[in-house]
Order: C-alpha cells, then sequence, then structure tokens
C-alpha cells in the first residue's frame, strides 16, 4: 500500500495510507495521482471542504443506521475510524499553515 506523504514548511510531514490521502484529495478536487499543492488562499476553502464531507458522512451513516433500525434489519458497521478523525490532523495542519501563510505540497 502506497503512502502520502504532505509537506508544509510549518509543521512536520503527514504521512498517510494511501485510501485516506486519496480521499482527502479527492474531497478538496485535487489530483490524487500526481503531486500537488495547496496554496494558504486555498485553505480555509479546504478546511471547510473537509468539514462539510465530515458531517454529510456522519449524517449518511446515521440514516443507514435508523433505516436499518427502522426496518428490523441489522445495524450496518462502519469503518471505527471516522472521516472525521482521518480528517483532523490534515485541518490541523491546514490551519497552521493558513496562519503562517505557507502552502502544503505532496508527491514531491
Amino acid at each position: 500500500m502506497s503512502l502520502y506523504r504532505f509537506k508544509s514548511r510549518e509543521t512536520g510531514d503527514l504521512v498517510m495510507l494511501e485510501p485516506s490521502g486519496k480521499r482527502i484529495l479527492q474531497i478538496l478536487g485535487k489530483d490524487p495521482v500526481n503531486a500537488g499543492v495547496i496554496r494558504h488562499e486555498e485553505m480555509a476553502g479546504a478546511i471547510e471542504a473537509l468539514n462539510t464531507a465530515a458531517k454529510a458522512d456522519e449524517l449518511a451513516q446515521q440514516k443507514m443506521k435508523d433505516e436499518a433500525a427502522a426496518n428490523g434489519e441489522p445495524v450496518p458497521q462502519f469503518d471505527a475510524i471516522s472521516l472525521r478523525m482521518r480528517c483532523a490532523p490534515f485541518i490541523e495542519m491546514l490551519q497552521r499553515c493558513l496562519k503562517a501563510e505557507v502552502e502544503v505540497v505532496w508527491g514531491v
């Protein structure tokens, strides 16, 4: 399994397994295959997009649980680590980089 290594001059490297890193980049509308950059001007929007995606994921899971319970079906099981928890270190990195006005890069 591949790794994504996100780097900035403000923080230490953030390393994620491929599924998590790829999903985060897709949420941000970034190319998960090639090297890329998130400029500090994009970071507020990126933070908002990740928080919105995490909330939507939580709502979708709750809806599936509620529907299963209403239909007398077994409650579906989800990944023990939620999208919100997977995004938290990346959001923290983005917040620090936004404040310092530095970029986050990967694949370089």
